[in-house]
C-alpha cells in the first residue's frame, strides 16, 4: 500500500490532527524501519456499557490495526477512581478497585468486536503508577503550571461559577499524559472533547525527552435524537450488546439530518463509498432506502449478515406491513385485571411509572392494536393477548394456570 492511500485511511472522518506533519513523518518512519507504530486509547471503566458512540475512536484504531500498527488500550485503573472532569460540572463518585476491574473485562468484551486482539496490547496503569511514592507524583506535578490547567474550559468554568473543583481532578490530565510516557505512544485517540488531556501526553513526553505523540482527534457522534450526545441518561444510545432487532430499528428511528453522521463515524464504508451516499443524499434518494443500507451495515458489522438479514425482514413485517412479530416473550399474571402503568413496569416494558404513564399519553402503547390514552387505565388479562410498547416491544400476555377468570 502506498503512503497516500496509508494516509487517506487514517485521514478519513477524522475531525483534527495535531501536527499532520509530525504524522506523516512517523508513517514514513514506521515503512522505512518496518517498525510499527503505537496507538494509544485510554478508557476510564466507569461503567461496562458501550455505545457506538465510544466506538468512533476505536473505528480508527482498527484502521491503523489494518495497515500494520499496534493499538494499545489503556486501562484507566487509577484514573477511574477519580473520574474524567472533562464536561462535568461536578465530580464524579470514586470506584473500587474491584469494580474497575470487572467494569474493564467486560468493556473489552465489547472492544473486540472492532479491534484485532492479535495487535492489541491491553495494559493497567497500575502497572507504573502502582510503583510510584509521593516524591514521583510531586515531579510530575512540577512540570505543569497552575495557569495551563485554568485554561481547559472545563477547570475554568467550574472555578468562575463557584462550583466544586477537586485537587485530584487537576491530577486526571497529568496521568493520563503520563500513560503516554509509560508505553511510548506514537499516536493517541480521543473524542475531540480528549483535546486538552492528548496534548498534555504530548508534553509530557517532551519533558522525559522522547519523540512526542500525535493526537488524533475524532468528531463526538450524536445520539440518536439527534440533539445530544450519545448516553444511557437520555436513552439516545445504541449499545453494542443491543440485540439485532433492536440496533436495526434505533438506526431508522435516527433523523434524516443524521444519516451521513452515522455512515461516516459508525461504519467501515471507506471514502469512496461515503462519497457515494454523499451524492445520493444530494440528489434525492429517499432518506429510508439509505437508512434501511444504514442499519443493515451496522448490525452486519456486530452480528454478521444472516443477522443482519433477520433483523430487516423483522422490520419489515413490523413497519412495512404492519404486522406483529411471530415470536415474542410471554408475561405470566396471576390476577385477571390490572392498572396498565403497573403491568408496564412489572413486565419490564418501561423502567419507571414516569416513563409508563409519558408512554401511553403519548399513544404507543395497545393491546391487540388497540391505543389506550388513559394512564390510570385498567386492563383486563386475556389470555393470549399482545401488549405493546412503543415501536418495537411486544408481550403476549399469560394467565397463571388456576388464577381467577
Amino acid at each position: 500500500m502506498n503512503f497516500e492511500t496509508e494516509l487517506k485511511i487514517i485521514t478519513k472522518s477524522v475531525e483534527e490532527i495535531i501536527p499532520l506533519e509530525e504524522l506523516k513523518g512517523k508513517l514514513a518512519k514506521s515503512a522505512k524501519s518496518g517498525k510499527p507504530l503505537r496507538v494509544k486509547y485510554g478508557i476510564d471503566p466507569t461503567g461496562h456499557d458501550v455505545h457506538i458512540g465510544h466506538l468512533v475512536p476505536i473505528r480508527k484504531m482498527r484502521d491503523f490495526q489494518d495497515l500494520g500498527h499496534i493499538g494499545v488500550i489503556i486501562i484507566g485503573d487509577f484514573t477511574a477512581q477519580i473520574g474524567d472532569p472533562t464536561g462535568r460540572d461536578d465530580s464524579r463518585p470514586p470506584l473500587t478497585h474491584e469494580q474497575v476491574k470487572i467494569n474493564s473485562e467486560k468493556y473489552m468484551d465489547q472492544l473486540f468486536t472492532i479491534l484485532k486482539p492479535e495487535q492489541t496490547e491491553v495494559r493497567y496503569q497500575s502497572e507504573w503508577f502502582g510503583a510510584m511514592g509521593m516524591a514521583d507524583v510531586l515531579k510530575l506535578l512540577g512540570k505543569f503550571t497552575l495557569a495551563q490547567f485554568m485554561a481547559h474550559d472545563t477547570f475554568r468554568n467550574r472555578y468562575e461559577q463557584g462550583l466544586s473543583l477537586g485537587m485530584h481532578e487537576l491530577m486526571y490530565p497529568v496521568l493520563q499524559g503520563y500513560d503516554s510516557v509509560a508505553i511510548e505512544s506514537d499516536v493517541e485517540l480521543g473524542a475531540t472533547e480528549q483535546k486538552f488531556n492528548i496534548l498534555c501526553g504530548r508534553d509530557m513526553q517532551r519533558y522525559f525527552g522522547m519523540e512526542q505523540q500525535i493526537a488524533v482527534l475524532s468528531p463526538i457522534l450524536l445520539g440518536t435524537d439527534g440533539v445530544n450526545k450519545m448516553g444511557k441518561s437520555l436513552n439516545n444510545y445504541i449499545a453494542v450488546f443491543d440485540i439485532p432487532a433492536d440496533k436495526y430499528g434505533k438506526v431508522m428511528s435516527i433523523p434524516d439530518s443524521l444519516i451521513m453522521n452515522y455512515y461516516s463515524y459508525a461504519t467501515s464504508y471507506d471514502s469512496d463509498r461515503l462519497e457515494e451516499v454523499k451524492q445520493e443524499l444530494a440528489t434525492g434518494t429517499n432518506p429510508m432506502i439509505l437508512k434501511k443500507r444504514l442499519a443493515w451495515e451496522m448490525v452486519k458489522l456486530y452480528h454478521g449478515e444472516e443477522e443482519a438479514y433477520k433483523a430487516q425482514e423483522g422490520f419489515e413485517k413490523l413497519f412495512s406491513k404492519k404486522e406483529i412479530p411471530d415470536e415474542m416473550p410471554e408475561y405470566e399474571l396471576e390476577q385477571s385485571s390490572m392498572k396498565l402503568v403497573q403491568l408496564l413496569v412489572q413486565s419490564g416494558l418501561c423502567a419507571t411509572n414516569g416513563e409508563a404513564k409519558r408512554l401511553i399519553q403519548g399513544g404507543g402503547v395497545s393491546l391487540d392494536g388497540q391505543k389506550i390514552r388513559a394512564y390510570d387505565a385498567e386492563i383486563d388479562i386475556c389470555d393470549g393477548a399482545v401488549l405493546r410498547a412503543g415501536k418495537r416491544k411486544f408481550l403476549k400476555l399469560k394467565k397463571a394456570q388456576g388464577s381467577a377468570h
